[in-house]
């Protein structure tokens, strides 16, 4: 039981176990931006050009079951919003890191300086081979 332990303790302090927890906390935190934008800005203004649409109550009564369809509707409708918004925040942010790392290699690919004594070198050999 102490092996179990010790290794459970072992797991938890890895690094990838703390990101993956942060990754969380950010996540949530990052849903929340996004249900907003999605239900603050986005739905309304579909709502303005799609006239108010609105399927939550369409529904088909079997029996004296009742089918909600509508509901299921909706919710399509707002996965897709939903999922159009990520992927236009996240082609954004894609976008921006890589302009970022193409910055960073172009700092990176400049040549070092030449030191003074290579330099001494390659003037000698380069006189040698004239004479």
């Amino acid at each position: 039981m102490k092996a179990f332990i010790r290794e459970f303790k072992e797991f938890i302090a890895k690094g990838n176990v703390m990101s993956m927890a942060v990754g969380i906390i950010v996540g949530s935190a990052f849903t929340a931006i996004v249900t907003s934008l999605n239900q603050d800005i986005i739905t309304p203004l579909l709502g303005l050009i799609l006239g108010q649409i609105d399927f939550t109550s369409l529904s088909i009564t079997v029996g004296n079951a009742s089918i909600a369809y509508g509901n299921f509707i909706q919710a399509v409708i707002t996965f897709l919003i939903t999922a159009l918004t990520l992927f236009l925040i996240l082609k954004a942010f894609n976008r921006f890191t890589a302009k970022k790392k193409e910055a960073e290699e172009e700092k990176t690919e400049e040549p070092a300086p030449v030191p003074e004594d290579i330099q001494l070198l390659t003037e000698i050999r380069d006189l040698l081979k004239k004479e």
